[in-house]
């Protein structure tokens, strides 16, 4: 296995989910904002996307606490090299890594968006917000998994 993805960076969580707010404003995004955790670093970007099916909400999390223990199995593995094993296993650096890998997914979706390949409901589709308490289409799917899968066995018979 090859070092994650953007594990040596230096740009700050702050920076980068600026980064992805003139991204997604230039996508046609609308109404963008960002959550914090208690400790004032961005947890997750909300906005608003024009989709097929009119004006839709999403949520793109990032996972700090996945890519933490990411970090510390490959630091351990060998495979970072960058900076002292402290700073390259802390928690400040896995927040700026988690959002610099969600910056560099979005903008892989987005040029897919983009170049018409597939449209945004279809690319953010995990992250489509389906209901008031914010709820994401993934998250209701983990809740709901076994009676999720039972409806799709259902339809092959």
């Amino acid at each position: 296995m090859a070092a994650p993805v953007n594990y040596s960076t230096k740009i700050s969580a702050a920076q980068t989910v600026a980064e992805m707010q003139a991204l997604l404003a230039q996508h046609g995004a609308r109404r963008i904002s960002v959550d914090y955790d208690a400790s004032g670093v961005p947890s997750s970007l909300d906005f608003l996307l024009a989709t097929p099916h009119g004006q839709r909400g999403f949520s793109l999390p990032a996972s700090v606490d996945r890519m933490e223990t990411l970090l510390q199995k490959e630091d351990a593995a060998g495979r970072l090299k960058a900076g002292s094993r402290a700073e390259r296993t802390s928690r400040a650096q896995a927040e700026r890594v988690a959002w610099r890998v969600m910056k560099t997914w979005l903008e892989a979706q987005l040029a897919l968006v983009a170049a018409g390949m597939i449209d945004v409901d279809q690319a953010l589709l995990a992250f489509l917000q389906v209901d008031a308490a914010g709820r994401t289409l993934y998250e209701v799917y983990r809740e709901r998994e076994a009676a999720a899968l039972e409806l799709t066995r259902g339809d092959s018979d």
